[in-house]
């Protein structure tokens, strides 16, 4: 397949889009419509759907493929989009990749599978058996507190050489393990490098990362392109500045509760404050309720936001 596309068009902020829901298995359609056009208003360099924080592994296959056709139907090649595969059933993955490649998607990402506890040798296997099933360029995903499993970085670097591969965008939030792929490398400037974790995205782009997957975006979108254009630009003092604010986000927002489920919760409820879409969430987890909804509220006042309901 012809998955051996250029990747020089991957870089800066690409959001990771909520999915915003009505039920179980239904999609708050015009919400997301709302969603995507306010992430693109705000400059991003592309945009990711069904990853983590659109919920993805909770949502049907039936379901994902109606978001992939949506967003691209919207998107309409403004921004690159790249598409998660990451399911349980290797099979699974090359059907939504194959998707995702007829309606139009730019990459797909992939974290390892998880339930059954791989080793590094069976998951570079792993890769060496899908890959070239995909159409579609492929970002490795590193979320080891969500798949019990992570990409160390011998084998980031063993899966670089497959056809394919093009990049990782890391989750663990553990900068040294960031430091040792980027010295791995550090004179493959081919293969993309980002951050998840919005936290460490100042230190990433001043350090050399291509850029940052993370989901303050969805609500500030301006904000995280401005911290990756004024690390192009060399300016300390204002990323300094900008990485204040993104960690007010981070403080605030994503600190309402007391489950590790916060940061979803609390993003998808400040998105309904802001009337941008619906914060029903997918199962096991539940909407905030109205005291927390109060606290999220007064957060976005203290960001210079105005809430709307």
């Amino acid at each position: 397949m012809n998955n051996q596309l250029p990747n020089n068009k991957f870089h800066g902020i690409i959001p990771p889009m909520v999915t915003p829901l009505l039920d179980w298995d239904k999609l708050d359609q015009h919400g997301m419509e709302k969603v995507i056009n306010h992430i693109l208003a705000g400059g991003v360099h592309g945009l990711f759907v069904l990853g983590t924080t659109g919920e993805a592994p909770s949502l049907s296959h039936q379901l994902r493929k109606e978001i992939i056709k949506r967003t691209l139907d919207q998107v309409r090649e403004k921004v690159p989009v790249l598409v998660g595969i990451t399911d349980t059933s290797f099979v699974e993955s090359i059907n939504i990749a194959e998707y995702a490649a007829e309606k139009g998607a730019s990459a797909v990402v992939l974290a390892p599978p998880y339930y059954f506890p791989a080793g590094q040798a069976e998951l570079l296997e792993y890769l060496e058996h899908l890959v070239p099933r995909l159409p579609l360029p492929l970002f490795l995903y590193n979320m080891p507190s969500h798949t019990k499993l992570f990409f160390e970085p011998e084998t980031v670097k063993a899966a670089s050489e497959i056809p394919g591969v093009i990049g990782l965008k890391d989750s663990s939030a553990n900068m040294v393990y960031f430091h040792q792929l980027q010295q791995l490398f550090k004179n493959q400037d081919g293969f993309k490098l980002f951050v998840g974790p919005e936290e460490l995205l100042g230190e990433t782009l001043v350090l050399g990362g291509h850029g940052g997957v993370c989901g303050g975006a969805n609500l500030i979108p301006e904000l995280y392109v401005s911290m990756y254009e004024t690390s192009i630009d060399g300016d300390l003092k204002k990323m300094g500045e900008l990485h204040e604010r993104i960690m007010q986000i981070s403080s605030s927002i994503y600190s309402v509760g007391k489950y590790k489920s916060s940061y979803l919760k609390g993003l998808k409820c400040a998105l309904s404050v802001m009337n941008l879409c619906n914060d029903f969430m997918a199962e096991p987890f539940h909407k905030f309720r109205e005291p927390e909804r109060e606290i999220i509220r007064r957060h976005l006042i203290d960001l210079g936001l105005k809430p709307v309901n």
